[in-house]
């Protein structure tokens, strides 16, 4: 199913006149402070995320999977789905692939299946959490830090077999995230599981195009609950420098203990030029994998507020991949992903919002009170208008769940597909 942009532009014409009286009010208060409302506009429509492929269909959790019907079933499908995500949102331009998941049959057909949605090949990701058919190695006791030197092989190749998939598509980097741990003390050498995950991580580095990047994602537990072998951004730090130039870490909003404060890990990162990119998410217990901004919005801003800091300070730092990583059970994927990608771009126009300059001077005279205020200011904002102005001069839908309704786009995909397809993948 492909949405026409003269569906959107009707049903946009119905609330033109509110959205024009909302912008200019806003453009206008916000104009009188000094803020270059036309700047911001223009980078909300700049800024874009990648939908994974897995986070199209109905996600799960240990107990079981509720269908939403309609599923894409096929890589195909998967890049129509975000082709409908991205014609109403303009935000979504971006897929990223996970191997063996979605290997494509017909790359050329892929490619230009993406392209006529306007989407680009982000981050491809291996897996060897999984034990893949066929193979002859398990991954049971660890992938990258086995003590066996035959699983740590297959588990090298397979993640530079993920970059030869990538190279075709055009993608530029892969993200490794690895399930290694121990469930008991005295399970695993702490110090052996490093080293053999550092000298993995290498090889798959030195095999690298020159072009590309390498993130490490890090995660503190789970599934093994006693320790995990990359448990977090000082870890994944480490063996980024330890790997080299090509090498960054990658921030999974939902990889952290309770209350971690994620602005500063960001800030750290970025002041080190070793952020390569971010998974969003929002969690309440741990890495619960819901919609971004449904729990924690402020702590999101926040984090933007770091990001938006050090994409102006730490010049050192590479442009940033932008992910969502969540799952849906008991959402429509496709709804879900338009609000994630809604409070993302919120938390990111209130971050533009923050006067640096004012901000610092406030901080070089310890006015505490001065930096909560400004910082505050900023988050209180409705910035609606403005990401609402982004998407109308991209085409895009003034309001996109709405729009999405009205077009019955769930009920079109459920009869296409049938209501007991299932997406692979998860």
């Amino acid at each position: 199913m492909r949405i026409d942009k003269n569906q959107i532009q009707d049903i946009n014409d119905n609330e033109l006149t509110q959205h024009k009286e909302n912008f200019d009010f806003l453009a206008n208060s916000l104009s009188k402070n000094g803020v270059n409302v036309d700047a911001i506009v223009t980078r909300l429509t700049d800024f874009q995320v990648a939908i994974p492929s897995w986070a199209l269909g109905a996600g799960g959790t240990r107990f079981g999977r509720f269908s939403y019907g309609g599923e894409p079933s096929t890589l195909e499908e998967k890049i129509n789905d975000i082709g409908i995500i991205h014609s109403l949102t303009q935000t979504a331009g971006a897929i990223s692939l996970h191997i063996p998941w979605d290997i494509p049959k017909d790359y050329q057909a892929i490619k230009e299946l993406a392209s006529s949605h306007d989407i680009a090949f982000d981050a491809v990701n291996s897996n060897t959490f999984q034990d893949q058919k066929n193979a002859k190695e398990s991954y049971k006791y660890g992938s990258l830090s086995n003590i066996s030197k035959a699983v740590r092989d297959q588990a090298i190749q397979h993640n530079n077999d993920v970059v030869k998939i990538g190279e075709k598509l055009g993608s530029k980097s892969i993200t490794v995230w690895l399930a290694d741990g121990s469930c008991f003390p005295g399970q695993n050498n702490f110090q052996t599981a490093l080293q053999n995950t550092q000298d993995s991580l290498k090889e798959i580095h030195n095999h690298l195009p020159n072009d590309w990047k390498m993130f490490i994602e890090y995660k503190p537990y789970e599934p093994n609950f006693y320790s995990t072998v990359i448990q977090d951004w000082g870890t994944s730090f480490m063996l980024a420098n330890e790997c080299g130039e090509k090498a960054f870490s990658l921030v999974d909003l939902g990889h952290h203990l309770p209350n971690t404060n994620i602005e500063q890990i960001v800030s750290t990162l970025m002041l080190k030029g070793k952020l390569g990119g971010f998974h969003f998410n929002d969690s309440k217990y741990g890495d619960d994998d819901i919609t971004v901004g449904s729990i924690k919005p402020y702590a999101l801003f926040l984090i933007f507020n770091e990001l938006v800091y050090g994409m102006e300070n730490n010049k050192n730092n590479p442009d940033l991949a932008w992910m969502i990583d969540a799952s849906h059970n008991v959402k429509d994927p496709l709804e879900d992903l338009m609000q994630s990608l809604e409070a993302i771009q919120e938390a990111y126009a209130k971050a533009l919002l923050v006067d640096q300059k004012l901000l610092k001077a406030a901080q070089l005279d310890n006015d505490v009170v001065k930096c909560q205020e400004i910082i505050q200011n900023a988050y209180r904002t409705d910035v609606r208008p403005l990401i609402q102005q982004a998407r109308l001069q991209s085409g895009g839908a003034l309001n996109p769940i709405a729009t999405y309704r009205i077009l019955n786009v769930r009920e079109n995909l459920i009869q296409k597909r049938g209501l007991n397809t299932i997406a692979t993948g998860l």
